[in-house]
């Protein structure tokens, strides 16, 4: 069937190429992670379906690209209104979908796909305002020229907001998109689709081919007719995009995740500190940017494992269609035994199951137990590699040196939070962190015009604001003679 219903909502399976539907001669199983339920059977790309799309994007491009930035904001603003005026149908097909919470995504992501949007498409208007200086009499002028197709290659874990932070930068930039959404979480990719035609967007300029990564994906990526590849996922894989776009010297993008910590300093407000380390277990630990190393100074670290244990206690886990549910289920049965097979073998190495360590059998096999593992080993695979889960650590540390050693202890550095009662501790402290994004005293306050990325294997890259027109547009510089002008 070319349409399935979630949740009181019509979505088309099928790709969205050129401004029409295509069907594929096979398909995959959708499955919802709140109870298994089947969703629908989605068409399954490969070389033939990415060759028509990119055919699609290139003939698209240069009637794009000639609009002036204001022009395209016009048409993205009206998909930021549909977008707007459709919140409860996208939140209700993605919570289905992915199984993160229906109120934060009514309340919260949804809102921020809008926001994504309208961001992106005004600061291509306001922002990008060909700045110029003068050298020996001559003048510099700089402008940010639309680059071609833009792949965009999405994760499961906040589908649309992140295709959104994707998307929106590169249409305003001018280039023409094909999204390769997650095979876990096609849904609201195609949803969207539907609401980029209404909102007049021409056809060709926004494509998405559906597919598994191994197929379409690498399809796409290996495409000598793609311009640009942003991919947000595992370093495995992105080192088979960067290796495919080698080949035609593709410029890539990459967010990879990381093993963030969350610092807590013995002059830190210890219930301020305990419950930023809860929120560490937002959305069943699937959030890239989640400190879920919690290096704590030895000194009030009894104090502060008491306080952090009795609120993790709290955690109301369920359904996440239910208003009071705090998180939800993980999204995919190998998922889950992926994140229970970390902690197996944590134990097994020697370390302690402080609490949670299993399923939670009461709700069905995708929902994990908020985790806290301690007395782990130095080196050992819970403390440097990613579990993607509600999986935290705990580890103690006697002076700030050795607090930042072990926080600068992984191979990865997108994100960090530090807790101190102190400025200028505090500020001693993040100069020499190794992260992309550091929040000292609080968690998740996000600003779209600051750059966001990571260090080491985190990432290769920064976006939002201009960073963001750097990666997608291919940035000039024409030079203007002082004399001979007619």
């Amino acid at each position: 069937m070319a349409t399935t219903n979630v949740a009181g909502v019509a979505v088309d399976t099928r790709h969205w190429i050129g401004g029409s539907r295509l069907a594929s001669p096979t398909t995959f199983a959708d499955t919802s992670p709140i109870d298994g339920t089947k969703l629908g059977e989605i068409a399954r790309g490969g070389k033939a379906e990415v060759e028509a799309a990119v055919a699609a994007a290139r003939g698209a491009f240069a009637p794009w690209a000639a609009l002036s930035p204001h022009e395209r904001g016009v048409i993205i603003h009206r998909i930021a209104d549909l977008v707007e005026a459709n919140i409860e149908q996208l939140a209700q097909v993605e919570t289905a979908d992915n199984g993160s919470l229906l109120r934060s995504h009514r309340r919260g992501v949804m809102p921020r796909v809008v926001h994504n949007l309208r961001f992106f498409a005004d600061w291509a208007i306001n922002e990008l305002h060909h700045p110029n200086f003068i050298t020996r009499d001559h003048t510099n002028v700089v402008s940010w020229d639309p680059s071609g197709v833009a792949a965009l290659i999405t994760p499961w874990n906040a589908p649309l907001m992140l295709a959104t932070w994707k998307i929106a930068p590169a249409l305003a930039a001018g280039d023409t998109v094909i999204l390769k959404p997650a095979e876990w979480t096609p849904l609201t990719a195609s949803l969207f689709a539907d609401l980029t035609a209404q909102a007049g967007l021409p056809a060709g300029v926004f494509n998405v081919v559906q597919g598994l990564g191994e197929e379409a994906g690498a399809a796409l990526v290996a495409h000598p007719g793609i311009s640009r590849i942003s991919f947000t996922g595992s370093v495995p894989t992105a080192k088979l995009v960067a290796r495919a776009a080698a080949d035609n010297l593709t410029p890539c993008s990459f967010e990879l995740g990381g093993k963030s910590p969350t610092i807590v300093l013995d002059d830190a407000d210890l219930d301020l500190a305990a419950t930023l380390a809860v929120e560490q277990y937002d959305n069943a630990g699937q959030v890239c940017l989640a400190g879920t190393r919690l290096l704590v100074q030895a000194r009030v670290a009894e104090k502060f494992a008491k306080k952090f244990a009795e609120r993790a206690a709290l955690i109301k886990q369920g359904d996440p269609r239910d208003e009071e549910t705090q998180i939800g289920p993980n999204i995919h049965a190998a998922h889950v035994d992926r994140i229970d097979g970390f902690v197996q073998r944590a134990r097994t190495d020697g370390a302690t199951i402080a609490f949670g360590g299993e399923r939670n059998t009461e709700l069905g096999g995708l929902y994990y137990r908020p985790t806290l593992v301690t007395n782990a080993k130095a080196g050992t695979e819970i403390l440097t590699a990613e579990v993607f889960g509600p999986v935290l650590t705990m580890q103690t540390f006697d002076t700030d040196e050795e607090g930042l050693a072990l926080a600068n202890g992984t191979e990865f550095g997108l994100a960090a939070v530090v807790v101190t009662g102190n400025r200028e501790r505090a500020e001693a402290f993040t100069k020499f962190l190794v992260a992309g994004t550091i929040w000292v005293n609080c968690f998740f306050v996000r600003d779209l015009q600051a750059p966001f990325g990571g260090s080491r294997k985190s990432g290769v890259g920064r976006e939002g604001g201009t960073w963001s027109f750097d990666f997608y547009a291919d940035v000039k510089n024409t030079v203007y003679a002082p004399t001979g002008w007619k």
